[in-house]
């Protein structure tokens, strides 16, 4: 199959021989076709299967195909959850429709909004937004959304997890009700099944892999590992295997910072990067870890969500989520474009709960192995440490008390986690 054989206009296909691709992904051979039709897409799409294009592709030939307006409204409204996802699909956009007479800009918050506000008073066809700051210049008046005609809601999945569902509903009601619909989220969970109906309208429903599973071509291991001892062990593995690109995901950002600082004196050039960093910083980070000169990228999941890391070797989770379906977002950075890739998780007493609600989510039993040296503490409570808890109180519980509360605590601090994430989302 060809990307012509998809029935893109030829100054898209050019764009696209341009970026050097011969074929469509799994995922834009089954989305296009729908898109190009004028249909609603709901699709689930791990990172890295190609998924902005499927969505880009078509839609800038849709839009291509009608009559040139003079004062170019805003008629393609794409929603990211981040800042960092919210550039990649502009710059996504801007490289596809170099052939076009389409206009295109990206609008998000933690940056000055007067440059933003000068390239939207031009008029624009097509604009890539974060929700607080799309809403933020409409309160102001700065912008209008009422002729949009494409509406597409990217990382649906993520946009739910860090608290923007009012806001979403708010753009709603800014565009009209007549309007094709594209919603692209990693997993189908209950809730984003009822996000899908509340927008889409008979929607074809695509998948680019099975739902809630881990790529094939990722090498995933775990390491069964005393607390204390991970950092140790992260920057052994890390030295020895003289790994050159690893993204490693924490919990918090204050353990970011830690971890980061601890890489840097023990001579492994890092940085960490998360939602306390300034735009600035995140974008230079992510600069110098693409170009070498910065080994390791210490990372939460909100501030890694979106970042365009071509053909990442090495993923490690210094700390498992306590959301299961995070793992697989965690991991979908590496194994990218048919290249092979490895995962691996440092895993602690306290997080054995965890770890056994990723094995169900992925359907498999994980590789685990321990290294001299840095061996799991055996009498370590395996109950999950909730903020606050001292661990010595988790080691003198009962064995009959350590298993009544393990679910209630597993699901508080599930519910801790989404809190924390909405309240310190603040628009990213």
């Amino acid at each position: 199959m060809s990307f012509k054989s998809l029935g893109l206009s030829e100054p898209l296909l050019q764009a696209i021989q341009k970026k050097g691709y011969e074929t469509p992904s799994p995922i834009q051979a089954k989305a296009i076709p729908s898109v190009l039709e004028g249909k609603d897409v709901l699709a689930s799409a791990q990172t890295g299967t190609g998924k902005t294009a499927g969505f880009t592709l078509p839609m800038l030939h849709l839009l291509s195909q009608g009559a040139e307006q003079r004062h170019r409204p805003i008629r393609a409204l794409i929603l990211t959850p981040t800042r960092e996802l919210a550039a990649q699909v502009f710059a996504n956009v801007k490289e596809y429709s170099e052939f076009l007479n389409i206009r295109s800009t990206v609008i998000f918050g933690g940056v000055n909004q007067k440059p933003q506000v000068n390239k939207l008073r031009q008029g624009v066809d097509v604009l890539v937004a974060t929700p607080g700051r799309l809403i933020d210049l409409e309160n102001q008046g700065l912008l209008s959304l009422n002729k949009v005609e494409i509406f597409v809601l990217d990382e649906a999945d993520r946009m739910l997890d860090m608290g923007f569902l009012r806001d979403i509903e708010r753009v709603m009601k800014l565009i009209p009700k007549k309007r094709q619909n594209l919603m692209f989220s990693a997993t189908f969970s209950k809730d984003i099944k009822k996000l899908a109906y509340s927008i889409l309208n008979n929607p074809v429903q695509v998948e680019a892999t099975p739902e809630n599973t881990a790529v094939e071509v990722i090498k995933q291991k775990v390491y069964r590992v005393a607390k204390g001892k991970k950092t140790g062990l992260i920057i052994k593995l890390i030295a020895e295997g003289d790994w050159k690109q690893v993204l490693v995901f924490t919990r918090t950002k204050h353990g970011a910072n830690k971890l980061c600082k601890k890489m840097i004196s023990s001579g492994i050039t890092a940085a960490a990067i998360h939602g306390n960093k300034s735009q600035g910083a995140r974008t230079k980070a992510l600069a110098g870890f693409k170009n070498n000169s910065i080994r390791v990228l210490v990372a939460t999941d909100i501030a890694a969500r979106g970042l365009d890391i071509p053909l990442l070797p090495h993923v490690i989770n210094f700390e498992l989520p306590n959301i299961a379906e995070d793992y697989v977002h965690r991991i979908g950075r590496t194994g990218r474009a048919g290249a092979e890739g490895e995962a691996m998780s440092l895993v602690s007493a306290d997080e054995t709960l965890y770890l056994k609600g990723i094995e169900k989510l992925i359907g498999e039993k994980i590789n685990v192995e321990i290294i001299e040296g840095f061996e799991p503490d055996p009498n370590a409570s395996t109950e999950p440490i909730k903020p606050g808890q001292n661990r010595n109180q988790g080691r003198r519980r009962s064995s009959n008390t350590k298993s009544s509360n393990n679910s209630r605590n597993s699901n508080s601090d599930r519910n801790k986690s989404r809190s924390r994430n909405k309240n310190s989302s603040n628009r990213r």
